[in-house]
C-alpha cells in the first residue's frame, strides 16, 4: 500500500500488530501520538473472533475462549472509534475478511457476525466503511491461503489495491499529507 501511496500520502502503521480491540483500546493513544492525521484506515475483528486457550494457544471453542465477545467488541469499537474521532481525521473502518473452514482457532463465517455488529457502529458513528469482506469473497480459492485467514501473494496486492484507492479517495486535495 506504500508504495501505491508514494508521493501522495505518508503511510504509517503501528511497529506491532494491533491484535485485538481490547489491545487497540490499550494503545492507540500512543499509536496516534502527537501527529495530526488526514486519514485514518483501520480494521480490528481476526484477533477477536479467535479461541484461545489460558496459554494463549489456538483452539477450538470448546476447548477456550474467545478473545472478545461480540459485545465486548461492539463496546471497543465505540471507545476506540470516539478517540480516532478526537483527531479530526477522515476515519475508514475495513471489514474483516472471510474465515475459512479449518482456520486454526477460528470458526468459519464468525466474521459475518462481527462485521454486522462493526458495521452497526460505523453507521451510528459517521464511519465510513470499506468492504473488504466483499472484495475477496468472491475468489477466495485464489486469494486466501487453504485453511487460513491469510492472503497470497495476489490476494494481499487486491487488497492493498482497494485499501490504497479508499484512502486516497479521501486525502486532502491541496498538497497536505
Amino acid at each position: 500500500m506504500r508504495k501505491l501511496l508514494a508521493g501522495k500520502a505518508n503511510v504509517q502503521h503501528p511497529d506491532v500488530n494491533c491484535w485485538s480491540t481490547e489491545f487497540g483500546l490499550e494503545h492507540v493513544k500512543q499509536w496516534l501520538g502527537e501527529q495530526h492525521w488526514d486519514v485514518i484506515y483501520l480494521n480490528f475483528g481476526l484477533h477477536d473472533l479467535k479461541y484461545l486457550n489460558d496459554k494463549s494457544e489456538y483452539v477450538t471453542p470448546d476447548k477456550g475462549k474467545q478473545v472478545s465477545s461480540v459485545n465486548e467488541y461492539q463496546a471497543n469499537l465505540r471507545k476506540i472509534i470516539t478517540t480516532l474521532q478526537s483527531t479530526g481525521a477522515k476515519l475508514i473502518f475495513a471489514t474483516t475478511t472471510p474465515v475459512p473452514s479449518g482456520a486454526r482457532g477460528r470458526v468459519a463465517g464468525d466474521e459475518i457476525r462481527y462485521n454486522a455488529v462493526a458495521s452497526e457502529v460505523m453507521r451510528e458513528m459517521g464511519v465510513e466503511i470499506d468492504d473488504l469482506w466483499s472484495v475477496v469473497n468472491p475468489s477466495l480459492t485464489t486469494l486466501q491461503q487453504p485453511q487460513n485467514v491469510h492472503f497470497t501473494t495476489e490476494g494481499s496486492r487486491v487488497l492493498g489495491v482497494e485499501a490504497a484507492s479508499r484512502i486516497e479517495r479521501d486525502l486532502p486535495k491541496a498538497g497536505r499529507h
